[in-house]
């Protein structure tokens, strides 16, 4: 039995399939076993395949992989999409009595495991509980104690009371004595431990950090696959005196969080795809009024609609050049599930202490993955909140002009002007959209002009100067191979390292967190003799910026469509790159 055990169920959307998912992944995170899932599922309330995968292991797991011991097939189509990931140990757990069902082939030397699914959950109170019977039944292949499933069940189920909760239960039991009376024993015997794992997926993180950043005013529109980040503030943010606003549309939650930032909140908006397009004017605006923002841009694959519920990275030009004339940003990239919580408190940070808006990006895969973690790695006495030059009525005097006026726009030598929130005494004073002076006033003098460009261009230089925008780095560090990628491709390369290097390549991994700013690394490219850029766009966009930034061509691994990468796929196409002559080569 492999360390690893990989479980999935799949049917179509409206069948409960993320929701038995996540019982059976809490499950196993509250028996102390590590989890990573993946979801695949289509932009549809009903209909279409969709799917829940979930990796467990004693030990960490940071990816998805190209093998599948346990299937829960609700329809045949399931059995087909996962075909390739089966293997001779596999078993295929479907209710043959169904007739879409009753001419079901299984592939190869998997196991199949005929079991009446809806009418076992018909005994135990209703044909709604056949998945739960299914996880039942998963438990006893696996040797999974079925009383951690318990608990998971009472927490999906308890507020819909007691008989409901017994009822599930009774259900999982039906489905694991049905295997036990039929089928007897299986060779897999999952382990559990006495941890205590949080289990929460990226758009969770982002909310919690922006919560543990002091953001107290949350303004969005429901897109996937940001929606998250809003389900996971509304509720949760009132408790530490913030909103949550759902907004008509995105321009709408741009501009009621630029109004609460201009108010004194630390604001946030989140939003995906076209609605990132949508906000793009108020983005200048942002910037141009000196007002510190966070804009979260969970990407998925476009253009346009483009396919709502796949995985791509192709925003990165967007985030970087976004916007009508020059505009002064920070773009901050969070490489895993965790680091959404902190890169979210440090894009907030900041957002204040420059005055300018921080684009915090991350994606589909990370947004929707599950993943479990010690309660130590979101240390909330480790949280340290910035908020720049804010100004009172204490030091205010140095900060107005002759006649008693506050110059909110100063330009100062370090790009940054001084802050005063609404209500301070003397800090009065307006902010515009048109290119203004000291003052705020509009302006179309020609050295002012100059004078406040340059000044909001100094922001930039200014935090690399005082801020560490550096690199994460795993592998080998002497490698001669260097792979450089960014978001939320660190987790599946890190595995792939492993695999890498038992196949004897020495590999040095450079994860690249912040975008702009970003670390130099003309001399890590300078001193490998191979550079591999990983990233889930087609152009190479990350690509481009390094051949750009270093002047030396590099090698693109891109992958395009709408599947997250897994870490034997790495390896494997590490190692073709690798092993392909190139034209400086041959």
């Amino acid at each position: 039995m492999p360390e690893d055990l990989n479980w999935a169920i799949g049917g179509e959307a409206g069948d409960g399939i993320d929701s038995t998912g996540k019982i059976f992944a809490q499950a196993l995170s509250r028996a102390g076993r590590h989890v990573f899932t993946s979801k695949d599922f289509a932009s549809r309330i009903r209909g279409g395949y969709t799917a829940y995968k979930v990796r467990t292991s004693v030990d960490r797991v940071e990816s998805v992989v190209d093998r599948l011991d346990i299937l829960i097939a609700l329809t045949e189509r399931t059995i087909h999409e996962n075909e390739d990931e089966l293997h001779e140990d596999s078993v295929i757990i479907y209710d043959g009595e169904r007739s879409t069902m009753q001419d079901v082939e299984v592939p190869g030397d998997a196991t199949a495991l005929e079991v009446p699914l809806k009418r076992l959950a018909e005994d135990a109170g209703g044909a709604i509980m056949l998945n739960v019977v299914a996880l039942g039944a998963a438990c006893e292949v696996t040797g999974f104690p079925i009383e951690n499933l318990d608990e998971s069940l009472e927490k999906r189920f308890g507020d819909k009371g007691e008989a409901i909760v017994e009822n599930n239960k009774e259900a999982a039991r039906k489905g694991q004595h049905y295997v036990q009376e039929e089928y007897g024993e299986f060779d897999y015997d999952m382990e559990t431990t006495d941890e205590d794992y949080v289990l929460l997926n990226g758009d969770e993180a982002i909310g919690m950090g922006a919560i543990a950043a002091g953001c107290r005013f949350y303004a969005g529109y429901p897109i996937t696959p940001a929606t998250d980040v809003m389900e996971y503030m509304t509720g949760r943010v009132d408790q530490f005196g913030g909103k949550v606003v759902q907004a008509e549309d995105e321009l709408s939650a741009i501009n009621m969080a630029l109004g609460a930032a201009r108010a004194g909140a630390r604001a946030m908006t989140a939003t995906s795809g076209p609605g990132i397009d949508l906000m793009t004017e108020t983005f200048g605006l942002v910037a141009t009024s000196e007002t510190p923002l966070v804009i979260c841009d969970v990407m998925r694959s476009g253009p346009s609609t483009g396919m709502p519920t796949k995985q791509e990275q192709g925003d990165l030009n967007m985030t970087l050049y976004g916007g009508h004339g020059e505009i002064p940003r920070f773009v901050v990239a969070p490489t895993t599930v965790s680091e959404c919580f902190w890169k979210t408190v440090e894009a907030f940070n900041l957002a204040e202490k420059y005055q300018t808006p921080v684009f915090l990006v991350s994606d589909l895969a990370m947004a929707v993955t599950e993943q479990t973690f010690s309660p130590e790695t979101f240390d909330m006495d480790a949280v340290e909140i910035d908020r720049g030059k804010v100004v009172d009525e204490n030091d205010i005097d140095a900060w107005l002009d002759e006649k008693g006026r506050f110059k909110a726009h100063f330009a100062a030598a370090d790009g940054v002007s001084p802050r005063a929130f609404p209500g301070t005494t003397d800090g009065a004073h307006m902010t515009t959209g048109l290119e203004h002076d000291e003052l705020g006033r509009r302006t179309e003098d020609t050295d002012v002009r100059i004078e406040q460009v340059d000044k909001r261009q100094r922001k930039v230089e200014t935090a690399r100067e005082q801020e560490d925008f550096d690199y994460r780095e795993f592998g080998d560090p002497d490698a001669d191979t260097v792979v450089i990628s960014w978001g939320s491709n660190e987790g599946a390369l890190r595995e792939g390292l492993t695999l890498l290097a038992d196949d004897g390549y020495d590999v040095r991994f450079i994860s690249v967190p912040y975008i702009f700013p970003r670390p130099d690394l003309t001399e890590e490219i300078e001193s490998a003799d191979d550079v591999i850029v990983v990233e889930c766009n087609a152009t190479g966009q990350f690509a481009d910026i390094i051949e750009h930034d270093v002047l030396e061509r590099v090698q693109r691994i891109n992958k395009y469509n709408g599947v997250r990468f897994k870490a034997d796929e790495l390896a494997t196409e590490i190692k073709q790159t690798l092993d392909t002559p190139t034209e400086a080569t041959q």
